[in-house]
């Protein structure tokens, strides 16, 4: 069974940055497959924000475009997501997770199948 682990998550002011991080334990290679980050903040549905899949391939929703960058490393297998420019709005718990997808790559939580325990980014004006 995959388990995946968030970290990096914390306060910050508006315009500041975080480097999230999420890392496996299990066998399956992230490599193989699509990842994505999500994020809910209280009261609303969980939120896609960007994939990655297993050819490198990026998609970002339009709200974190430009400011959000998703990464992973094959050797030690490891996903990650750089904030930069965070604003208020973005506060919510974010989330990693896989999909049994290893292209085209789901934007909503439905394909995917593994996921972390979340990390808390919260964004103070």
């Amino acid at each position: 069974q995959v388990q995946l682990v968030e970290s990096g998550g914390g306060s910050v002011q508006a315009g500041g940055s975080l480097r999230l991080t999420c890392t496996k334990s299990g066998y399956t290679e992230y490599s193989n497959y699509c990842m994505a980050w999500f994020r809910q903040a209280p009261g609303k549905e969980r939120e896609g924000l960007t994939t990655i899949d297993a050819d490198g391939r990026t998609w970002y929703i339009d709200s974190v475009k430009g400011r959000f960058t998703i990464s992973k490393d094959n050797d030690p297998n490891t996903l990650y997501l750089q904030m930069n420019d965070l604003k208020p709005e973005d506060t919510a718990i974010y989330y990693c997770a896989r999909s049994f997808r290893r292209r085209l790559c789901a934007r909503t939580t439905e394909e995917y199948v593994n996921w972390g325990q979340g990390t808390q980014v919260t964004v103070s004006s």
